[in-house]
């Protein structure tokens, strides 16, 4: 018998006692300096079990059925390759993401969609014809998973500029999921300025779940980040929407820093904290910038730099990655770099009682999940919004009429593992070696891991701690 590789231990402030967690099982503990005197001498000599006393064989007994004394590692090491295996097979729900446009009414300088240029001109946007070929693609993978739960997800660019698509296929899917008795939710990400009553109307008989909106700071803040073409600021207008919406669903907040923005942030969770919709918010969280920027360029602190993926030398072309993930943390919340600042926006969000990620279970991420795709506005399948819009990254199409290039994707996706090669890193399980489109665009390739340790190893401090209160 030996210790799992995935214990942590947080000494725990003011107390003769220190929280254990194991971060495969997710089993939580506190325990006296004795117990973790046990499981390090175990770790230094495995046969100890054999000549410990009676009180000690019951300790360790506890801890082995709570995953924290492991029978061998190898035996360890190949239930974390069925967990991942698991993971990524799991057909009990079935999660899209449908990109219904390319185009934006925003023009953040961060981002490379939106209104800049001509970019709105070209930009993709999906027809009604696709969006019906979609919901086809969906009932046929419904029926073939028998998944008894399916998440929908609209997200662009920003996907109420292309409100047909949305309602025909809630409708729809709505009546195809009451069909087969799977249960249908709806998130929206969206930038919160088109959000009205009547979207919320028009959604909501239809299982919607969520709505993201993102605020870049306080009002002088985001309406710097986030102004339109014009320069006009958005601030207002978006709190004017989220107060007429709040009671009717579930809102969550979302928030892109800079270092020259990072500070506004409190003063954002004052303001949010004084409305009269704050009690209706379920989730704020904070995460840093992503910019394109050159792989040779200089790093600027602060900002995640987007580089060259495609064959044709092309940058990451389609989702707005500022603004990803759902509300619930599913897809792309799990960045988490400036980890002193991540750790003390979690605090001060918390604080102010608002319920935020705890910077501890971010993962495994859909990425890692067959049954979670992105669609883009032309039908072309991805594995992650991150990658979508660069043609190279597309591992299938709702026409079924898959390309060689297809297959290469899907296969390169399919064998993802960055974990791999992180030693014996005790986040493994919640981490899976960091999100693989930063480690795209910061190494070049989406199968080394990117590291965060240290803002996890930050996190859970505070999650032990908080943790450990509730125990007591």
């Amino acid at each position: 018998m030996q210790p799992s590789i995935f214990n942590k231990q947080v000494p725990l402030t003011g107390r003769d006692e220190l929280f254990l967690m194991n971060m495969f099982t997710d089993s939580q503990l506190v325990v006296s300096p004795d117990v973790t005197q046990l499981l390090d001498r175990l770790d230094a000599n495995p046969e100890l079990a054999d000549v410990l006393s009676e009180t000690e064989q019951s300790a360790l007994e506890d801890l082995r059925e709570h995953g924290f004394v492991v029978e061998s590692r190898d035996a360890e090491w190949r239930a974390v390759d069925r967990f991942f295996r698991d993971v990524r097979e799991d057909p009990s729900e079935l999660r899209v993401t449908v990109l219904t446009t390319l185009q934006c009414n925003f023009a953040c300088d961060y981002c490379f969609q939106g209104d800049h240029g001509d970019y709105n001109a070209t930009a993709e946007k999906m027809s009604t014809q696709t969006a019906n070929r979609l919901c086809d693609w969906i009932e046929l993978r419904l029926d073939e998973l028998g998944s008894k739960q399916f998440g929908l997800t609209f997200f662009g660019g920003e996907p109420l500029l292309n409100l047909p698509v949305m309602y025909a296929m809630a409708e729809r899917l709505w009546r195809a999921t009451q069909e087969r008795g799977v249960d249908m939710r709806i998130n929206v990400i969206t930038n919160g300025l088109l959000l009205t009553p009547d979207v919320v109307d028009r959604l909501e008989p239809f299982g919607l779940h969520s709505i993201k909106i993102t605020l870049d700071g306080d009002r002088e803040a985001h309406d710097h980040m986030r102004p339109l073409r014009g320069g006009q600021g958005t601030f207002d207008r978006i709190i004017a929407n989220i107060r007429q919406v709040a009671h009717r669903c579930n809102i969550a907040i979302g928030g892109n820093f800079v270092e020259d923005t990072v500070d506004s942030y409190p003063a954002l969770l004052d303001f949010l904290k004084a409305q009269d919709f704050a009690d209706k918010l379920v989730k704020v969280s904070f995460k840093p910038v992503i910019r394109e920027q050159p792989a040779t360029a200089t790093a600027t602190p602060g900002l995640i730099p987007l580089t060259p993926v495609g064959l044709d030398g092309s940058t990451l072309g389609g989702t707005c990655m500022t603004s990803a993930g759902s509300g619930a943390g599913s897809v792309c919340d799990s960045c988490n770099l400036l980890e002193s600042k991540m750790s003390e926006l979690r605090e001060e969000t918390k604080k102010r009682g608002f319920e935020t990620l705890d910077g501890v279970h971010m993962g495994p991420c859909d990425i890692h999940r067959r049954h979670s795709n992105t669609v883009g506005p032309d039908g072309s399948i991805y594995a992650c919004p991150g990658f979508t819009g660069e043609r190279t990254s597309a591992i299938g199409h709702i026409s079924e009429a898959l390309e060689e290039s297809h297959r290469r994707s899907a296969a390169d996706f399919e064998s993802l593992a960055a974990w791999k090669s992180c030693g014996d890193c005790a986040f493994i399980p919640v981490c899976a070696g960091g999100c693989s489109v930063a480690s795209q665009s910061e190494q070049g390739d989406k199968h080394k891991p990117t590291c965060h340790k240290d803002s996890m190893e930050a996190a859970l401090v505070t999650f032990a701690h908080d943790a450990a209160g509730q125990m007591m």
